[in-house]
């Protein structure tokens, strides 16, 4: 029997723009992804757009009355910044309404709720200003989160501000995946500047506000494995590890930009405008915990034909198929539990054993109803295997002393994602798009629930 921690969190994680529809209702303005979908339809799988999502909104009183139910003591969602203040400045108390009672229903079924401030969801109008191009994004944001803690910092303890940083950054200024869509290594990294400088701002209101409750950061960390031990490979994962897991986890644990970042990014000409007063703020407003998602490792190699100055991540390492992988076929992702136990070591030994929990782990199937049942549960064993191989080595992590709190599996309701719309589906319920978004229990649901009763397996 593997027993985990007394008072661990057993919970899932979602976000405003992916579950709650009503995209365009009740006071709520556009975001960049209301705007696209009216632009650019087509680039959206089954033309599936943010306006319905999986009307949490709506349902979110149903929703959370099923969370015990799958043995969920802790929920993290997110708040749609563009809801609450639709202009910037204006409060909605449509949103304000909605928010309280939806923490507040959550409480009355003693289900912790975990509140992020931003989960991809840039609203219109600060786009229309250059987004996080602009440093005027930097303030618009802290105020944004000192709003967020007067509303509800009566009800929410845990806050966290950003979720997966590097993704709007890299999706949205290297890949194509978010908007702007643009290609631009220069300004992605200005963008994820202006991004680490918005967090520490949300984080020294949070100081201000004095409230009761802790505050933090979720982070993306995808361990990267060089291919060999050779000089060049090596040189290739300490770019990869300093781009894209260092680059946030020591400002906002240890309140340093790590040195040789700055010098990688000097030699490449990447370096991003910064105010003098920044490096003492980043040195006093560090995090008390932090979020960790992860769904697979990164594994890299020294590149063959880089370019100097690099003008894309492939010009310091490159992408490298282990050939030993086991693979999800529906995401194309390496499914590599043991990794889990290399960021637990990670967090205890780099970065003075701060609590962290899992914040995400989970497994995307496309065209579940194949495993439907007679009893109409879709029997997605496939999911509850996945789970448990990961919780191995995050209990072996524990057990070695990392202070890991809690372990959140993406998502609870089957929910939209971005680009991929419906394509793949992740939740404890299923969601029947067709029939009034009727949720059904998975038996991944029930297995959670004798996980949580249990507090291991």
């Amino acid at each position: 029997m593997i027993k985990f921690p007394d008072n661990f969190l057993w919970g899932a994680a979602a976000s405003a723009p992916q579950t709650e529809g009503h995209s365009l209702t009740d006071g709520k303005s556009a975001t960049t992804w209301d705007e696209w979908f009216k632009r650019d339809p087509e680039k959206f799988n089954n033309g599936q757009g943010p306006q319905d999502t999986s009307n949490v909104y709506e349902m979110y009183k149903e929703d959370v009355e099923n969370m015990p139910k799958v043995g969920l003591n802790s929920y993290r969602t997110s708040i749609s910044w563009a809801r609450l203040l639709p202009d910037g400045k204006t409060l909605n108390q449509e949103a304000v309404k909605f928010y309280r009672d939806y923490f507040q229903t959550m409480l009355d079924q003693n289900i912790e709720p975990i509140v992020n401030l931003f989960h991809f969801d840039m609203p219109w109008w600060l786009m229309e200003e250059g987004g996080w191009e602009n440093r005027k994004s930097v303030d618009d944001f802290a105020f944004y989160a000192k709003t967020a803690f007067e509303q509800f910092g009566d009800l929410v303890k845990t806050w966290s501000t950003f979720n997966e940083p590097l993704v709007h950054i890299e999706c949205g200024y290297l890949y194509q995946y978010h908007y702007p869509a643009i290609v631009d290594f220069k300004k992605a990294v200005q963008v994820g500047y202006h991004t680490l400088m918005a967090h520490v701002c949300a984080v020294r209101e949070f100081r201000k506000s004095d409230l009761d409750g802790k505050v933090g950061i979720i982070l993306n960390v995808l361990p990267a494995y060089s291919r060999s031990d050779s000089a060049e490979d090596i040189k290739a994962k300490e770019a990869a590890d300093l781009l894209n897991t260092y680059s946030f986890l020591d400002p906002t644990v240890l309140g340093v930009i790590p040195e040789e970042l700055i010098s990688l990014l000097k030699e490449n000409n990447l370096l991003p405008y910064v105010d003098a007063s920044d490096k003492e703020l980043i040195a006093e407003n560090t995090v008390d915990y932090i979020g960790i998602n992860y769904y697979q490792p990164r594994r890299v190699k020294a590149p063959v034909n880089s370019v100097k100055p690099a003008q894309m991540p492939s010009d310091l390492y490159e992408t490298y198929d282990w050939p030993d992988k086991k693979i999800n076929p529906y995401r194309g992702w390496e499914i590599y539990p043991k990794a889990l136990y290399d960021v637990a070591m990670m967090m205890k030994d780099q970065y003075h054993n701060i609590p962290w929990f899992v914040s995400e782990n989970g497994m995307g199937v496309a065209d579940e109803q194949r495993f439907m049942g007679d009893d109409g549960m879709i029997d997605d064993q496939y999911r509850i295997d996945f789970m448990k191989e990961h919780l191995e080595w995050l209990h072996k992590g524990i057990e070695a002393g990392s202070n890991c709190f809690g372990y959140h599996v993406w998502t609870y309701v089957d929910c939209w994602s971005w680009l991929n719309g419906y394509r793949n589906r992740y939740g404890f319920y299923s969601v029947d798009l067709n029939n009034g978004f009727k949720r059904t229990v998975k038996k991944s649901g029930l297995w959670f629930k004798q996980l949580s009763d249990n507090n291991g397996f």
